[in-house]
């Protein structure tokens, strides 16, 4: 399931290489080795039938490890009966897609100054030039 509803399930139910790949790749990622009987069988199926990947799958498990290495999940989350419990499954790949910073705001611009009135700057400007006129002729 996704956050906007439920995740379309694959077009043909898995079948028992995909189940012994994603196994394999979870035994892989979490150097664990474990027998892969019938229960386990069962639930990898759920999971595969869900719509879920093994790119899904390897997401979730970095996640967890890294939630585990940074003290704040229990190494449970990591066991292979919680983990593939779908909606379970489906939160943990739901919170490692989140955005933990929000996006900056939008910068405001400026607004636009209003064109300048030259008037008062050639003011401005005539009366430095006779200071200037004052200064040199003071001078000489």
């Amino acid at each position: 399931m996704t956050a906007s509803g439920p995740r379309p399930t694959s077009p043909s139910p898995p079948d028992l290489t995909a189940i012994q790949q994603a196994h394999q790749l979870f035994c892989h990622l979490t150097g664990q080795s474990l027998q892969l009987g019938f229960d386990r069988q069962r639930m990898w199926f759920e999971l595969l039938r869900a719509g879920y990947s093994q790119d899904d799958l390897r997401t979730v498990i970095s996640y967890l490890q890294r939630e585990i290495r940074a003290q704040r999940r229990n190494v449970g989350a990591l066991k292979l009966s919680n983990l593939l419990q779908p909606d379970r499954f489906e939160e943990d790949l739901q919170i490692s897609r989140l955005r933990l910073r929000p996006p900056p705001p939008p910068q405001p611009s400026a607004p636009p100054s209003p064109p300048l009135d030259p008037a008062p700057h050639e003011q401005a400007r005539q009366r430095a030039l006779a200071c200037l006129r004052q200064l040199k002729a003071a001078l000489r």
